[in-house]
């Protein structure tokens, strides 16, 4: 009994100690907090354009030995063209993220190529921009499997090595809509609710079990300028540039930031989410054009991005 009693005052004690922590470094500036990422091996998914290919080029200035991942081999060998332009190391690998055993398979060979991955960024996605009954089974399913499922594939592929050397960091790009349902995007939305959902259950796994030299980290933006979401309208809010999510995910890596929200303002609006009835709820989206937003949306023209 007094053991437990003992555990509980251990913990409040921390839980204070932590927010009072949190509050210290938001005055800290980022370039004391940054950590070396150095010769590290980087695999980014979806690295064949937008947020992904950026991501890949900034990993790669930092030093980073970058592992490029995407369905359209063309798109992603430009990539690879580019960080090599720099005098980046780079290997680059076709890879269908909606087949669970391609991905294992192309694991293996970044092991045996490349050697043991360190930053691990899951960033392809997908988007239908149709409404639930308009979406046929075989989208839905390749909403998920590539916005969630292949992140257990990745992660499950070298989470282990990571917890061998004490060392990794596994970033998830998740979104906004992972927190808040929009109109013609219920597959998306659930995919990305997912997300953020698996990269806050991962890390209190691995806190759980000790696991203190491997972190994460879920990027959720505000639409972006992407094929992925081409023709979208925001009504009230900026659609934010790649180069700006891409930038901000990096720094979040390097300041090993649990969360990063793009813009940083919204986080008002989700904490609001908690305290609306739904019906204001419903009236707030409507106010800021998120009922309009996929009106005009015609997306990518790729399998996925």
């Amino acid at each position: 009994m007094l053991t437990i009693i003992l555990e509980t005052i251990y913990n409040l004690v921390m839980l204070f100690y932590y927010i009072g922590e949190a509050f210290v470094m938001k005055f800290i500036p980022t370039k004391f907090r940054t950590k070396d990422i150095s010769g590290q091996v980087a695999l980014v998914t979806g690295a064949g354009g937008g947020i992904g290919r950026l991501i890949a080029l900034g990993l790669s200035n930092l030093g980073c030995v970058v592992v490029c991942w995407d369905i359209a081999k063309q798109a992603n060998e430009e990539t690879a063209r580019l960080i090599k332009l720099s005098k980046g190391q780079v290997f680059a690998y076709q890879v269908d993220l909606t087949k669970r055993e391609d991905i294992y398979r192309a694991a293996e060979r970044v092991k045996k190529d490349v050697g043991k991955v360190t930053i691990l960024v899951n960033n392809a996605g997908v988007v239908t921009g149709k409404a639930i009954l308009e979406c046929s089974d075989e989208l839905i399913q390749r909403t998920f499997d590539v916005n969630i499922l292949a992140h257990f594939w990745t992660v499950k592929s070298f989470l282990p090595d990571m917890i061998m050397q004490d060392q990794g960091h596994i970033v998830t790009i998740a979104s906004l809509a992972g927190f808040s349902g929009c109109n013609r995007m219920v597959d998306y939305c659930a995919s990305k609710f997912a997300a953020v959902g698996f990269d806050e259950s991962l890390r209190t796994e691995l806190a759980v079990e000790g696991r203190k030299g491997v972190k994460t980290t879920v990027i959720c933006p505000f639409f972006v300028k992407t094929p992925l979401f081409a023709g979208i309208k925001s009504k009230v809010l900026p659609v934010l540039e790649p180069e700006t999510v891409a930038n901000e995910t990096i720094t979040a890596i390097l300041t090993e930031e649990p969360m990063c929200l793009i813009p940083s303002r919204l986080s008002v609006l989700i904490a609001l989410k908690s305290l609306l009835p739904i019906k204001a709820l419903i009236s707030s989206y409507k106010a800021f054009g998120l009922d309009e937003t996929m009106n005009a949306f015609e997306g990518s023209k790729t399998k996925y991005n």
